[in-house]
């Protein structure tokens, strides 16, 4: 679903097919907006969400002061060959937003990749979304608590102050 451009709106852009997965369920919560949310298709990588984000949106945010924009990425809890741990991974996407946007981006993601969350809940994709959103609505953390998920929570507590007034009905 396309969202109104000129209202409070927010762009959803995952990493891959099972973080779109647990967008889509988190959608699939009956308080969630669904005119105020749109899911966009998948980038095939932290860093091409990152590229995407940089070459795609970033101009278009520009021209929308009312979009926001959620990149929804792996962590992946390990030290890669380009020396970025997970801990780095968040301060190094961080750097790439212009500083007048920073307040309109957020990134979440699992603390590794999301089929360890999946089993580690033994749930599915969606059923985590559905959870994570009810969350959200209900202003509790039962499962943004879970271990994989932990380290989201400066980042989910800037997102839920710019979003709950229009995403959540």
């Amino acid at each position: 679903m396309r969202v109104n451009k000129f209202v409070e709106h927010i762009l959803v852009l995952p990493e891959d097919d099972a973080n779109r997965q647990i967008i889509n369920g988190f959608i699939l919560n009956l308080s969630v907006n669904k005119t105020a949310i749109q899911v966009l298709p998948i980038a095939n990588g932290w860093k091409k969400v990152v590229d995407k984000f940089k070459n795609d949106h970033v101009s278009e945010m520009g021209k929308f002061p009312k979009r926001m924009i959620v990149l929804v990425i792996d962590f992946d809890d390990y030290k890669e060959p380009d020396g970025l741990s997970y801990e780095n991974r968040l301060i190094y996407i961080k750097s790439q937003v212009p500083e007048e946007l920073q307040e309109r981006v957020f990134i979440l993601g699992s603390r590794t990749a999301p089929e360890k969350l999946k089993n580690d809940m033994k749930k599915s994709f969606e059923d985590i979304g559905e959870a994570l959103a009810k969350d959200c609505v209900e202003n509790t953390n039962e499962t943004w608590e879970h271990h994989l998920l932990r380290h989201n929570e400066n980042e989910l507590k800037r997102v839920r102050l710019a979003v709950k007034p229009f995403l959540f009905n």
